[in-house]
């Protein structure tokens, strides 16, 4: 058990969050002593975050929880630069216009982990933009980065492995540490923000924050970071077979999201109960008791019903549990599975079997493929497996709910509808 005196620091440690924090005893006693305002920055490279980013939102989320003030940064500025941490290449350079319209975007899940006003313990949503995008850069190369070690910055390990690769590392990129560095003290004293969190790759880059912090004359400032996620099997958080596991429900519905994480692998459920569902520790250690039995089929349920709820709210959590409920208990056709539409013209025509799989639907990935799915009984349309690699889909295949499921395997089902 963790030896942490503030609420906050039990919490993350108990359930699995922290890697590493630069003053430990420093850090719990500030916890304990007063309302602690920290950070996480969020790059808007695209217009949703994915499953990876939740533990960085949940750390959020419990810091609010425990009486601190959280602040989400949006990265409005740096988004123009681009982290180069441990990227193999340089990231494509967006324009102003796309930057604002991803952060718009992004904007839309904070709500439903953090309460966000003008209290004290309100979350404040804060664009670094604010100050990046103003500033001269010969006062600002006068005044901050000439507490820069060049030396310095080439031993950091987001760096190193670039240059032991002899990949590039243009002069933008490198100038991205310094003014993540600068977010940290520009939020230090326009908003007393003492500590920033993030995850593990991230460390070189605040602890550079706050070495700034101490030369430029802020307050003592502070590091936490959570552990990189991977699946037991390895696999990276928040991507999928399909793509990644998007956040906003416009780019991946609440049913998708659920079977993601229906599909946890056995030995991660204990850990994502802690990490992604907000259930007491007390009742965790029982479900993950139950998981070790014949219940764990179960307990991926409730995991996924409890994780969609915190994004989607309950009542889309609980739909998408009795959709696959419908689906895969009853073999029945429920409204919310992903649905494509096809001209009803092109359907009167007749569609090939595999086009259907694959080019119109995309539950495999070539014509080829779904040859081979049909020799190893792997396809079914309307629930009865497809045998004859040359069947032709037509208005007879409609069901009474005028759609034609297709399934691969138990787990993936897709509608065409004609319209």
């Amino acid at each position: 058990m963790s030896s942490f005196k503030s609420d906050f620091l039990r919490t993350l440690s108990e359930r699995g969050f922290i890697h590493q924090i630069s003053d430990e005893q420093g850090l719990d006693a500030l916890f304990a002593k007063e309302t602690v305002t920290a950070y996480i920055g969020f790059d808007p490279t695209a217009p949703s975050l994915h499953a990876g980013g939740l533990i960085q939102i949940m750390m959020l989320h419990w810091l609010q929880k425990t009486g601190h003030r959280a602040v989400s940064l949006m990265g409005g500025g740096t988004g123009m630069v681009g982290d180069p941490s441990f990227k193999d290449d340089a990231r494509q350079l967006m324009t102003v216009e796309t930057i604002e319209a991803n952060i718009a975007s992004i904007k839309r899940v904070f709500s439903n982990y953090l309460t966000y006003g003008e209290g004290p313990t309100d979350a404040r949503m804060i664009n670094n933009a604010d100050w990046l995008r103003e500033l001269n850069y010969l006062e600002f190369l006068r005044d901050v980065g000439r507490h820069f070690s060049v030396n310095r910055m080439l031993s950091f390990d987001s760096v190193k492995t670039r240059l032991d690769r002899e990949q590039s590392l243009s002069f933008l990129e490198f100038n991205y540490m310094i003014l993540q560095a600068y977010d940290f003290v520009e939020l230090a004293k326009r908003y007393d923000v003492r500590l920033q969190m993030g995850g593990s790759d991230q460390w070189g880059n605040i602890v550079n924050g706050i070495d700034l912090g101490h030369r430029m004359g802020t307050k003592q400032l502070y590091a936490l970071t959570s552990p990189l996620l991977t699946t037991a099997s390895g696999a990276k958080m928040g991507k999928s077979v399909n793509g990644a596991v998007w956040l906003n429900a416009d780019m991946l519905g609440p049913y998708e999201f659920w079977q993601y994480w229906r599909n946890t692998e056995d030995a991660d459920v204990e850990r994502f109960l802690k990490l992604y569902t907000t259930l007491p520790m007390d009742e965790i250690a029982r479900l993950a008791q139950e998981a070790k039995g014949s219940a764990i089929n179960e307990v991926k349920k409730l995991l996924a019903t409890e994780i969609t709820a915190l994004l989607h709210g309950r009542a889309a959590a609980e739909a998408a549990a009795e959709t696959a409920r419908k689906t895969f208990e009853e073999g029945g056709i429920a409204a919310d599975l992903p649905t494509v539409e096809v001209p009803a013209a092109e359907l009167a025509g007749g569609i090939g079997v595999l086009a259907a799989f694959a080019e119109k639907t995309g539950l495999v990935a070539s014509n080829g493929e779904a040859r081979r799915q049909v020799k190893g009984g792997g396809l079914k349309v309307n629930d009865a497996t497809v045998t004859d690699d040359k069947a032709v889909l037509s208005e007879r295949d409609l069901t009474p709910e005028g759609v034609i499921k297709l399934s691969l395997g138990k787990k993936k089902h897709v509608l065409l509808k004609p319209v």
